[in-house]
């Protein structure tokens, strides 16, 4: 059974069916179509436009649909059409005519819009409750790790000294954004476009706002041309996917990096990691690396919906087919990275010693030095110089800063004076960071605690 079989004298030719049909993939999409089926029959029934008798028999017909689907009785058949047909002849044929008023004043236009939107708050939602766990694990570490002293890296060269929990804290700030852009994705997302039909309403007198207060929307869309066209929506969750895996990326470098020999920073748990066919002794980060590649699937999937849309004049056109596998694609590529990532990080030991070793060379106490000259009246600009011959000291002769003596220093300023080897000490580095957001432990403490708070309240929230 086609829906639209009536204007057509001959047969669709098989591979045109085929390539037309997209039950392969919006089968998933059953539930939402099924509630928001009910939601529409609910109020035909309200209206008049129905009578309440067929209303209670095609609602108990789709409940049942629901009920067999999800038990395993009924197969979704991928020989039809698309999703909304196989229900819709599913009910037809197991309650008769009545069936056939389901459709009434909706148009498959509004109702995929419908679908789609539904899933998608459902899907936002979960990968909202994924990021929490994320983030819960990244604040736990930093507290754990919150006086870990390491350096902190800009050109991948070795900076000033940090430490690993402030370093951590920096992917929670990463990951809060995220979290914080899909609630904006989603309040777009909440507004209920069914009712809007092919693309200019119906001359049914329905009541939008009853069906969007069944199914929980927040709004009704204002331009029925505009709603049955529109997938901002899931251009934007792809943009936020993009971005998710991107950080999730970020992270996975880094932590490829500390696992190798040459850092030596962390060791994944062996759960997490996996080995070589031929080298007996490897241990690879193959879950970070992994991780790191998905992300580009992402990027894909954005792409895609974005050259989909491009150039599409209003309303509907059947290119926006091609949006439910990109978006299925990207959430399911997140449902599955980001707790894998939470637990390869939750079951990684990090290695503290050799991090505060790394810190100890690189000169990363170099600007400290330079300030200690300013505070001692010296112009910065010149500290500068000063501190940066005296590295070049250093290097030449195999020493680091806290290898001189006071009168090696007295040969560059006579400012330098006993207390510059406590000014220069990595605890004190760190310690007299004190600025907020910076990561001396009286400040970083602040920002666990502001963390913490934060999951808390989007928990409750959520629950």
């Amino acid at each position: 059974m086609k829906l639209w079989g009536g204007r057509f004298a001959k047969e669709a030719d098989r591979a045109m069916e085929r390539f037309n049909a997209s039950i392969a993939f919006d089968k998933r999409l059953y539930r939402q179509d099924i509630e928001g089926s009910i939601a529409h029959t609910s109020m035909l029934a309200k209206c008049g436009i129905i009578s309440e008798q067929d209303g209670r028999v095609i609602i108990e017909g789709l409940k049942n649909i629901l009920n067999d689907i999800e038990s395993g009785q009924l197969k979704i058949s991928e020989d039809i059409e698309d999703i909304h047909t196989f229900i819709e002849q599913q009910l037809t044929d197991r309650i008769g005519d009545a069936g056939r008023r389901l459709h009434t004043a909706r148009s498959r236009n509004d109702q995929v819009a419908l679908d789609m939107r539904m899933y998608m708050k459902e899907a936002i939602r979960g990968i909202q409750r994924s990021l929490l766990s994320l983030m819960q694990i990244i604040t736990d570490k930093a507290q754990d790790h919150i006086d870990a002293i390491m350096p902190g890296y800009t050109h991948m060269q070795r900076a000033q000294p940090v430490t690993l929990g402030h370093h951590l804290m920096a992917y929670f700030q990463m990951l809060k954004r995220d979290y914080e852009r899909l609630d904006d994705c989603y309040k777009r997302t909440d507004v209920m476009p069914l009712g809007s039909g092919a693309l200019a309403t119906s001359t049914y007198p329905i009541d939008r706002e009853y069906v969007a207060q069944q199914l929980g929307f927040g709004a009704v869309s204002e331009n029925s041309m505009d709603a049955v066209s529109d997938r901002d929506f899931a251009i934007e969750f792809c943009c936020c996917a993009a971005m998710i895996g991107m950080h999730l990326s970020r992270f996975c470098e880094e932590l490829v990096l500390w696992s190798s020999v040459e850092f030596n920073f962390i060791e994944m748990d062996d759960a997490f990691s996996t080995g070589s066919s031929i080298m007996p002794q490897k241990k690879n980060p193959d879950v970070a690396e992994l991780i790191r590649g998905k992300t580009g699937r992402l990027y894909g999937d954005l792409m895609t919906l974005l050259t989909v849309m491009k150039g599409l004049p209003l309303a509907y056109n059947k290119d926006m087919q091609e949006d439910k596998e990109a978006v299925f694609d990207a959430v399911d590529t997140l449902a599955i990275s980001i707790p894998i990532f939470s637990a390869m990080l939750d079951t990684a030991s990090f290695h503290e010693d050799v991090m505060l070793k790394a810190a100890q060379g690189g000169f990363t106490n170099a600007t400290d030095a330079a300030d200690y000259l300013v505070k001692k009246g010296m112009p910065f600009r010149q500290a500068h110089e000063v501190i940066g011959r005296l590295v070049v000291y250093c290097l030449d002769n195999g020493k680091d800063l806290s290898d001189l003596s006071l009168e090696e220093y007295r040969g560059f300023s006579d400012l330098f004076d006993e207390d510059v080897m406590q000014a220069i000490s990595l605890d004190t580095c760190v310690q007299n960071r004190k600025v907020y957001g910076g990561p001396a432990r009286q400040s970083l403490s602040v920002a666990i605690e502001h963390a913490k708070a934060f999951i808390r309240q989007h928990q409750n929230s959520d629950n």
